[in-house]
């Protein structure tokens, strides 16, 4: 009986320690530009009255605008399959708070939290921190107490003052470059380049996704500056698709033009995904000139089981196969180009999309995009910046999207279900926030 009641304890002490964090701390993606703050101060502050734990441990660091989530998980997964004690954050989470903070996979344990609020809330109340920052903090405190031997560290927004940015990693990486967060990183791509580019240390090696002709001169002069190896995957790294079945990924992936690695799976299935592998190819090689031992078979076996080693959700997932239904993340012009060139690669008699966005978002850039021959279900997550499900589904039909306002993802998705035919398709996306609250 004890025991149980030391469980319900935990129980109760782990929700009311989130409930202060979501409400009392201010928090980006749920408030948007008002949690955002221009410096390091309040990071450097903290991490100095925790004894600086990002020096504990060694780190590759990731940017970019679309894809760092999945090659944060690629390279995590790898690590994990070359034997290193492997810590992850990255933001967002969908489901649970804990899925930000994980080792080896596994979700930072509660009581974990509930102490680490406990102990330093005089701090954050003293410092006025952003919820951004405490859970960096605690993110870094874990990774050191455990030993990690390596942590892959995502940016949550841009990169040259998120609170991430005060570590040394062993490896810069940089996704890609397109428009997102524009009031805060800028509104044009050298801009919002700039911002990604800060995450550049001096004499560390940096590797950028792809070339991007308007930009490629702001990584290049950064590195430059910091006397920082750059290498651009894109100049080495072709993949060739083979087939997708909807459960794996083959591909032919080609260096110098030559064979690098015959019938790679992957068991992400978005096409998007052809980029990002790249990408962590070529971050793996810059790893193993600086001494990481990853084999070939270290990175098959990752890249064939990322979501079990690493509890990635939310691209291109697949939740029901009749009707067939899929969710992904993505939730800029760039992200929503390629999710609707994948969709077209499906036959189905209707598509029935449910469709939520946030309201700091170029709403109207995405509203164009979408399919005029499917059935919409305008809906509205439950966190502060959602766009109202009524103003959503009027500005969808200045633009030819016709369908029905729904209060809630769930009563959304509910009546996609309902109206939906054993051969229809339905696609649930627009905000990370709407695809979190699927079950």
């Amino acid at each position: 009986m004890p025991n149980a009641l030391n469980w319900l304890d935990l129980k109760v002490n782990y929700s009311q320690t989130l409930e202060y964090l979501f409400s009392q701390l201010p928090m980006f993606h749920r408030i948007g530009a008002l949690a955002y703050k221009a410096n390091l101060d309040n990071t450097i502050s903290l991490c100095n009255s925790l004894k600086n734990p990002q020096n504990s441990f060694k780190s590759v660091h990731i940017a970019g605008t679309n894809g760092k989530g999945s090659c944060s998980h690629m390279l995590a997964a790898i690590f994990q399959s070359a034997g290193y004690k492997t810590g992850l954050y990255t933001s967002p989470h969908l489901k649970d708070f804990r899925e930000r903070i994980r080792i080896n996979g596994e979700m930072i344990p509660e009581k974990v939290v509930t102490d680490f609020v406990e102990n330093h809330k005089s701090n954050f109340e003293r410092m006025q921190l952003s919820f951004f920052e405490w859970t960096v903090g605690l993110a870094f405190d874990y990774f050191a107490n455990e030993m990690v031997d390596i942590a892959i560290i995502e940016t949550g927004l841009g990169g040259r003052l998120d609170s991430t940015n005060i570590i040394t990693p062993e490896l810069s990486v940089i996704t890609n470059i397109s428009y997102d967060h524009i009031q805060l990183l800028g509104d044009t791509l050298e801009k919002i380049a700039i911002e990604k580019a800060g995450i550049i240390k001096p004499n560390t090696p940096v590797v950028v996704g792809e070339r991007q002709e308007k930009i490629d001169s702001v990584f290049l002069e950064k590195s430059k500056i910091n006397k920082s190896e750059i290498t651009f995957a894109s100049d080495y790294f072709v993949a060739e698709k083979i087939k997708n079945n909807g459960e794996l990924q083959t591909f032919n992936v080609f260096k110098d033009a030559v064979l690098f690695l015959k019938t790679l799976e992957i068991s992400l299935v978005g096409n998007y995904q052809q980029k990002n592998i790249c990408t962590v190819l070529q971050a793996v090689i810059q790893l193993q000139k600086i001494g990481w031992k990853i084999t070939e078979e270290d990175i098959r076996t990752a890249l064939k089981n990322i979501q079990s080693m690493t509890g990635l959700m939310g691209r291109w997932q697949k939740i029901s196969d009749a009707p067939l239904t899929i969710c992904d993340v993505g939730h800029n012009k760039a992200g929503i180009e390629l999710i609707l060139e994948q969709l077209k690669e499906y036959k189905y008699d209707t598509l029935r999309m449910v469709i939520g966005v946030v309201n700091d978002k170029d709403i109207s850039g995405i509203l164009e995009m979408l399919p005029k021959k499917a059935t919409y279900y305008f809906c509205k997550a439950n966190i502060p910046r959602a766009l109202n499900e009524t103003e959503l589904k009027l500005s969808g039909k200045t633009f030819g999207l016709i369908g029905e306002a729904y209060s809630s993802v769930k009563a959304a998705y509910e009546q996609a279900k309902t109206d939906s035919s054993i051969n229809d398709l339905i696609f649930i996306g627009g905000s990370t926030f709407v695809v979190a609250e699927i079950d």
